[in-house]
């Protein structure tokens, strides 16, 4: 019995000395394994607590900056030198140019940087300037810009305000909006439509004068979108210089763009030039009808008007009411005379045939007998009535007077009117293509 119960007293000491043993080996194993995914751990730790430090480090930065800082304000306040804002407009489209309202409309991203010693900050690690949201931006002052040729502009909120605020450690502030505006431009339609137009964009101060602030172009003062285009102007070189303006006694900061705008001459050929010069031959087709074809001639002569009238009408249709003469006025009012007078030519033509065919019809009862006309035979006598010699015909002959006075007058219009026409497109073309017209100042 006593070695029964010592053989089992042995082996439950070897259990428990396995079961010691296997604990300390799982536990070991687990400090082993702990270790070793403890320094990835940490490292990522040690990162997610660096950028938790940056971004406090911004958000205190921000608040600091912000705290004692008064918008109402503007910088230099306190100096003797103004703020010198730099302006630069990148120019995304112009459209809806109108004549006879005088206006164009034009997007654009208008950017602004100035300096501001009050929001200058110590560099912070991997952050180049701080970067407001819209609402923060409302907090911080910024120029009283305007545009003085302005009829109507808005600002793009979708879907959030389109402006941006970068704030530098140095105090520099880059400040941009995304506009829309319609302004107006003074056109001097004298050559219309073969003009050119020059339009600005007008950009001022509304309440500082140039003692506080004042407006600079920048370095690249405009840029424009390379896929730019104007339907019916060719864009030209853009030029900017100063406007400074002077209000009961204050001067204020101005600075101005100009560009010019070539019109395009293709729509106007297409759609006005060619029809009406084809609507005037169309009405010299009357001379080579005969006399008595009456209808026919009076059809074609106020189809022609009319159409000259219509065309003439809605040429003027899209053009404001000027007191000078344009150019597309010269060219439709000279073409509706040209058919016009075609008209009148039959009106004459049928005069003389009827007087004529009247006073053959009265020669005939007072001549009984038939003879050979010396007219027809064309001789030349002299004084005492002795044949000279027959007359040589001459191809000049049909514009010398005949009896028959309305065939002759047709004759004569077939060479006369686009004779007449042809040298009016010379001179036409002529003065409108190279006449450069001198703006009208007022004295």
């Amino acid at each position: 019995m006593l070695g029964k119960r010592y053989t089992l007293e042995s082996k439950m000491k070897v259990t428990s000395t396995a079961i010691l043993v296997r604990s300390v080996v799982v536990a070991m194993t687990t400090i082993i394994v702990v270790q070793s995914e403890t320094p990835g751990k940490s490292k990522t730790d040690a990162g997610t607590s660096n950028w938790t430090k940056i971004d406090g480090e911004r958000q205190k930065t921000l608040d600091n900056l912000l705290k004692n800082y008064d918008s109402r304000i503007p910088p230099n306040y306190e100096e003797d030198f103004p703020v010198k804002v730099e302006v630069q407009l990148h120019i995304t489209n112009i459209d809806s140019i109108s004549e006879s309202n005088m206006e164009y409309k034009f997007g654009a991203f208008l950017r602004q940087k100035w300096n501001d010693t009050r929001l200058r900050y110590t560099r912070l690690p991997r952050l180049r300037s701080l970067e407001l949201d819209a609402k923060t931006m409302d907090q911080v002052w910024v120029p009283d810009l305007f545009m003085a040729n302005e009829k109507e502009a808005h600002f793009h909120t979708v879907t959030v305000p389109n402006k941006l605020m970068h704030i530098y450690p140095d105090g520099g502030i880059h400040y941009s909006v995304r506009i829309s505006a319609t302004l107006k431009c003074d056109m001097d339609l004298r050559k219309y439509p073969m003009d050119s137009q020059e339009c600005s964009v007008i950009m001022e101060s509304y309440g500082y004068s140039t003692e506080n602030l004042e407006f600079v172009w920048n370095a690249s003062p405009v840029m424009r979108d390379p896929s730019l285009r104007l339907a019916q102007f060719y864009l030209g070189k853009f030029n900017t210089g100063r406007c400074d303006k002077v209000y009961l006694g204050v001067k204020y900061t101005c600075i101005e763009l100009k560009f010019k705008m070539v019109r395009s001459l293709g729509y106007y050929l297409i759609q006005v030039y060619v029809p009406s010069i084809l609507i005037v031959i169309l009405s010299w087709v009357s001379f080579w009808l005969d006399k008595d074809a009456v209808p026919a001639r009076i059809s074609l002569g106020l189809l022609t008007v009319l159409t000259m009238t219509t065309m003439t009408s809605g040429a003027r249709s899209s053009l404001p009411k000027v007191s000078y003469v344009k150019g597309m006025d010269v060219w439709m009012a000279t073409c509706l005379i040209f058919v016009f007078a075609a008209l009148i030519e039959f009106a004459y033509v049928n005069v003389f045939s009827r007087v004529g065919k009247r006073r053959q019809h009265e020669s005939s009862k007072s001549e009984h007998g038939g003879q050979a006309t010396l007219e027809a035979m064309e001789i030349l006598t002299d004084a005492d009535g002795q044949v000279l010699c027959p007359k040589k015909k001459s191809p000049f002959n049909m514009f010398l007077p005949s009896p028959d006075k309305a065939r002759t007058f047709d004759r004569i219009s077939r060479i006369a009117f686009p004779a007449v026409f042809l040298t009016f497109n010379v001179i036409y073309w002529f003065v409108y293509v190279f006449w450069i017209p001198g703006r009208e100042t007022d004295e």
